[in-house]
């Protein structure tokens, strides 16, 4: 978050304050860019795979849904461990490669529910996630303590969804839902103003480039979190 205190370096490197700003505008808008292509493709290919009773029966009818599920994990990990070290583009293709299989992977959700209420969700979530990253662009309280409690609730959810895997309780889906819905909601302002605290107007336009696509992929997996608690919490099943 820049401050007085920012902008007086700032000007000592001799970044007038309007060139910074642009810099700012730039970088987040290069972030939003990537996070809103990688949604839209993984929207074309869930609808895509949706239609195909072929391919649906390849992946869920077999065991491959194993493999697609844990994949977009696998894409994150590589990614969150190995950018430094790839090329800009291999880093943009690595990021196309995942929205494409979480894709795939979300595809199953046109079986559960109707197409209105997903459609319906999207929105909801669409109109969450833009007010709360506003918010976190813009605010300048401090959102770091908020992150902390923030990241406690994300392990409680993810321990509470796995002994539901065992126990199979609807109240505990419907308590872990809505308790998915408020952390992702916070994380979203939370994760903006991170994104934004890491911008550097001295950073060349490979390093700029994997910090967008880093940024893009932690407020990606914000919305696709966020719309799938909201779904389940809201959604109309299919008969």
């Amino acid at each position: 978050m820049r401050n007085n205190f920012d902008r007086s370096i700032i000007e000592k490197m001799g970044a007038s304050s309007a060139t910074y700003d642009q810099g700012l505008r730039n970088y987040m808008l290069g972030v939003y860019n990537y996070m809103a292509l990688g949604l839209a493709l993984t929207g074309l290919v869930a609808f895509w795979v949706s239609t195909s009773p072929t391919i649906l029966h390849a992946i869920f009818g077999t065991g491959l849904h194993y493999v697609v599920m844990l994949a977009p994990l696998g894409f994150v990990l590589f990614l969150g461990f190995r950018i430094q070290a790839m090329s800009l583009s291999t880093a943009q293709t690595v990021f196309w490669a995942f929205a494409m299989t979480m894709g795939l992977s979300l595809s199953s959700i046109f079986l559960v529910y109707t197409g209105a209420s997903i459609a319906k969700t999207f929105f909801i979530t669409a109109g969450t996630f833009a007010a709360m990253s506003l918010y976190g662009y813009t605010t300048q309280r401090d959102l770091s303590a908020m992150g902390s409690f923030l990241f406690m609730g994300l392990i409680g959810i993810i321990l509470a969804s796995l002994v539901n895997l065992f126990l199979r309780s609807s109240a505990l889906e419907f308590a872990v839902s809505v308790m998915g819905v408020f952390i992702f909601t916070g994380l979203t302002a939370f994760d903006t103003q991170m994104i934004k605290g890491l911008y550097y107007s001295g950073d060349d336009s490979t390093a700029m480039g994997k910090k967008s696509i880093m940024g893009a992929l932690q407020l990606y997996l914000d919305f696709i979190n966020l719309f799938v608690y909201l779904l389940r919490f809201i959604g109309d099943r299919r008969n």
